[in-house]
């Protein structure tokens, strides 16, 4: 019997069950395939902190190295540059903004990861059915069985898991399709993501190109609902629309295509007694901002640490009570940016569209209707404020809840990379007595302040101040050193 049953080997999954056994957890994980599936770029876009997250996996940097890094995004309206957009960020930042790299990819090197720190999958474990009392037994159709403390459903929008626990996954579906290309060609284009509306080449609808590494680009065409992705590969449709992106000479090669309508769907509750659901089995969501996959990472790492505080007896029920509190709303936030991006590229009704196109033509000129053009709002962490787990907010500094600043610590090291592992506690001006379960870092003793970040971010009025950090680098709370002890309270569940 293991401590946590992971059911889906995909990316959110590898996570959640790598960040388990780092925490000490005992976790199983299960794919319904009998072996991985390499399977064209799916999700592409790796957002900074996913990255974060897969570099206190022991994964990050293997991911970034093999990707594409960019940090420009270019908006056209038919052949003409509306504008772009430079993501922030500074030059001494661990990773950049995004990293273009297929989830397939991705994949394999957290299984390669997941394989140094002894969790392999257990393929072929189609899930049949899931029943809860004094542990969680799964059933899968091969007749054999497993039980767990808790198990945690990361298969999917079509999860047996959430099926099994009886939640609902309200939303709706686009009408238009979207035909997906992974084409590698020698071309002149420039690492950026490129986003046209109404391009000539695609009237009436949109066109999204991406990087990849090893020359290989990913092209994301709307289509008319109709439209078959296997009919256009054998009629010669896919090929006139690639030769219309890339040129009539361009030698290319198809590596893969796919079609499919995007959905925006929700579940009712993440959490059910001991069964858990993170990532497209909790959410579904358009691709447009990149706030899938990387919303799911966040899930993974903000449900193992709770389950591994609880598993240890560190923490009560109540805390895993607030994974639902917390990512939940995350996900409502992403659901309701990606809607907007939706509407404003698949307007419904004459009035919409027209407005709609309206807005594109003037943007040509005018700045008020360029900053009403929805590409894709891309995606950022999300930020816990509401959460009864993060203390209260103090004027001038970063709010609790939110995602840890980064910053030099001396001797190359940052201060992301000493956090992960368990709470630690950034001091100020005098130290804080012991506490268990907490590291204890005070500035100018176990770490400096090379450039002065730290103590402008975190103690920009010299007094003394400590802030606790959380497993998943959100910052729980700030207050007097002396008032540590009950911030790590707070943030476990245990004060009152």
């Amino acid at each position: 019997m293991s401590q946590v049953a992971v059911v889906g080997a995909g990316p959110i999954g590898l996570t959640l069950a790598g960040r388990l056994a780092q925490h000490g957890v005992d976790v199983a994980l299960y794919d319904a395939l009998p072996a991985h599936l390499g399977e064209g770029s799916k999700a592409l876009c790796m957002q900074r902190e996913t990255l974060e997250i897969w570099d206190r996996l022991g994964a990050g940097e293997r991911v970034a190295e093999r990707g594409v890094q960019w940090r420009v995004g270019r908006t056209y309206h038919g052949d003409r540059e509306l504008f772009s957009v430079t993501l922030p960020g500074a030059s001494d930042e661990h990773f950049p903004p995004f990293v273009n790299i297929s989830q397939t990819e991705v994949e394999r090197l957290l299984i390669a990861r997941l394989a140094e720190l002894g969790v392999t999958v257990k393929w072929g474990k189609c899930l049949a059915g899931l029943r809860q009392g004094d542990d969680v037994e799964l059933t899968f159709t091969d007749g054999t069985t497993a039980h767990a403390t808790y198990a945690v459903g990361t298969d999917g929008a079509h999860s047996a898991v959430r099926h099994a626990i009886g939640l609902a996954f309200e939303g709706h579906t686009f009408e238009d399709r979207f035909l997906i290309a992974d084409v590698r060609a020698e071309l002149p284009f420039p690492t950026e993501r490129r986003f046209f509306f109404d391009p000539p080449w695609n009237p009436g609808r949109q066109v999204l190109i991406h990087p990849q590494p090893d020359g290989v680009w990913r092209i994301d065409w709307q289509v008319p609902p109709e439209t078959d992705a296997t009919t256009e590969l054998v009629n010669g449709g896919l090929d006139r629309r690639i030769r219309a992106v890339i040129g009539p000479d361009v030698l290319y090669e198809l590596i893969w295509m796919t079609g499919y309508r995007f959905s925006q769907r929700l579940a009712d509750r993440f959490r059910v007694g001991r069964a858990f659901l993170a990532g497209d089995a909790a959410h579904v969501m358009s691709p447009f901002g990149a706030r899938g996959l990387n919303s799911g990472a966040a899930d993974a790492e903000n449900l193992a640490w709770k389950l591994a505080a609880v598993l240890r007896g560190e923490a009560g029920d109540t805390l895993l009570d607030s994974y639902d509190g917390e990512r939940r709303p995350a996900a409502i936030e992403n659901l309701a940016v990606t809607n907007a991006t939706m509407r404003f590229m698949v307007p419904h009704g004459w009035w919409h569209r027209s407005w709609r196109n309206a807005v594109l033509r003037l943007s040509e000129r005018l700045a008020w209707a360029r900053r009403r053009v929805n590409s894709g709002r891309l995606a950022q962490p999300f930020a816990y404020p509401a959460s009864a787990f993060v203390g209260p907010p103090v004027a001038g500094l970063p709010a609790p809840g939110a995602v840890m600043v980064d910053a030099p610590v001396g001797g190359g090291r940052r201060l992301r990379s000493l956090t992960g592992e368990g709470f630690v506690a950034l001091c100020f001006g005098e130290p804080a007595a012991p506490i268990d379960g907490c590291r204890l870092l005070l500035v100018g003793r176990e770490v400096d302040d090379p450039t002065g970040r730290l103590r402008a971010t975190y103690a920009p009025d010299g007094a003394p101040r400590a802030w606790l950090i959380r497993p998943d680098g959100h910052l729980a709370a700030t207050g007097h050193p002396s008032q540590l002890p009950a911030m790590l309270e707070g943030a476990l569940g245990r004060a009152g």
